[in-house]
């Protein structure tokens, strides 16, 4: 039969709330560190520098349109640097043909009064480009 006394119970009642207060602890760690608000940190701290590199990025164009633009230029002609190429392949073999014929056309001798001479507008209209 033994007597509590005034100083177990009040020891009892702060073991008690040292207790709720470690549950209450661990209970939020555990919210803290779930998959949920993990990714969701994650996600925000993602958009916030995001948003930052994007706020830098503006301001260095606005102090420097030339470099931004001739940047963007060199950019968008890597990107299109093999329609390009195939371009100018096609319009160096339209030129060398071109010539090619020109030449060969030079080399024959015309007969005075053979025909009449055409116009630079119906030359135009006759000749094609390969």
């Amino acid at each position: 039969m033994s007597k509590e006394t005034p100083e177990m119970a009040a020891a009892g009642i702060e073991a008690e709330r040292a207790r709720a207060r470690l549950m209450e602890t661990a209970r939020e760690l555990q919210e803290r560190l779930s998959p949920a608000v993990l990714a969701q940190n994650a996600w925000e701290g993602a958009k916030s520098k995001g948003a930052d590199l994007a706020e830098d990025a503006v301001d260095a164009v606005r102090r420097r349109p030339a470099i931004a633009g001739g940047i963007a230029a060199a950019i968008a002609l890597f990107l299109a640097r093999e329609p390009l190429i195939d371009m100018a392949g096609k319009l160096a073999d339209g030129v060398t043909t071109k010539r090619k014929s020109k030449k060969a056309g030079a080399g024959s001798p015309k007969k005075a009064g053979a025909g009449p001479r055409k116009t630079d507008k119906e030359a135009k209209k006759t000749e094609t480009i390969e």
